[in-house]
């Protein structure tokens, strides 16, 4: 490229040319983003009639299942695709070995029939992760201290087919723990869900701005320690590639990367390295970060993500879980 301008200087070449106007600055846009970018998530708590502001996370609401398809189809209005769903279990259906997650009367399946039922035509992703369910608020089991890698993707095989069968659509191993892909691929497959893809959190770290999504599920106050063992190390970048490329291997369909601002580096080496459907979390410490910002009047909200978003894409994001999710449908459609 310096070639190509050695010998072009000012005033031949005037770089403002091209953003003189809107029309032209749209015409010369290198990225676009669209509703269909983008994954709603959604918190699910029990009760009838119930929508329950997150302090931590202004502007997002935990929502009884009789409402999920209420905010399910105002999502699907506005265009959006996917919708994620979380659970915010009680404390006393919690425990070491994460019983919830395997009934098939827990919340999320619920949740995922309430939308079938209700013929919404939309996506479904559910976490396969058994934080929100175990009493220590770790993503797999612990004994002395330690997450027992094989004995907890055992338990997840089996929430992961529980998710398919109450008609989850993408099933999502957020938990980073070593072969959980491989024997979850099998899993379904071995149990007539051969088309149910696998959306795997294949680089994950151990971020300080997880806290929000924690108060929004029910786990800050349950964790005990760190997840530093599973999750990974956020100095650490060829770490992730080999993370995607083993996901890759075991049968993944799609990756996601977590979280997203400071991670822009692994979307592109990612998104360069393997051509796979990419997918970014912009996580709830980001989201709660820029409302925070803009109720002070330090920042205006609205084009402040829209900013982040088209910097995810820019990085080579295919899709984006954010929170701000509807609040960029509406600006994006108008």
């Amino acid at each position: 490229m310096n070639d190509l301008f050695a010998s072009s200087r000012f005033p031949a070449i005037r770089m403002r040319r091209n953003r003189q106007k809107p029309w032209l600055r749209s015409l010369v846009a290198e990225q676009s983003l669209s509703v269909s970018d983008l994954i709603l998530p959604i918190f699910v708590i029990e009760g009838e009639n119930e929508k329950r502001p997150i302090d931590s996370m202004p502007g997002v609401q935990r929502w009884s299942i009789d409402l999920v398809p209420e905010i399910a189809n105002s999502a699907s209005e506005l265009g959006i695709p996917l919708v994620a769903l979380f659970p915010y279990i009680e404390k006393k259906r919690k425990t070491p070995t994460a019983e919830e997650a395997l009934n098939p009367e827990n919340l999320v399946c619920r949740a995922l029939r309430s939308i079938r039922e209700a013929g919404i035509n939309i996506g479904t992703l559910c976490d396969v992760a058994l934080d929100p369910y175990s009493s220590h608020g770790h993503d797999g089991i612990v004994q002395d201290g330690k997450i027992l890698n094989d004995e907890s993707i055992d338990i997840l095989c089996e929430q992961a087919i529980g998710q398919a069968a109450a008609g989850c659509d993408i099933v999502a191993p957020s938990d980073m723990l070593d072969g959980r892909v491989g024997k979850i691929r099998k899993a379904l497959d071995s149990n007539g869900f051969e088309d149910t893809p696998i959306m795997a959190y294949a680089a994950k770290y151990a971020s300080n701005f997880y806290g929000p999504f924690r108060d929004a599920i029910g786990t800050l106050e349950t964790l005990t320690g760190d997840k530093k063992t599973y999750q990974m190390n956020p100095a650490n970048s060829d770490e992730a590639l080999r993370e995607v490329a083993l996901d890759i291997g075991e049968g993944a369909d799609m990756v996601i990367i977590k979280p997203g601002l400071p991670y822009l580096d692994i979307i592109y080496r990612t998104k360069e390295a393997f051509c796979i459907p990419t997918f970014v979390y912009n996580v709830s410490g980001e989201y709660a970060m820029i409302k925070a910002a803009a109720s002070s009047g330090s920042l205006d909200y609205e084009k402040a993500i829209m900013e982040i978003l088209i910097g995810f894409k820019r990085a080579g994001a295919d899709g984006i879980l954010t929170y701000s999710a509807l609040d960029a449908a509406r600006i994006l459609k108008g």
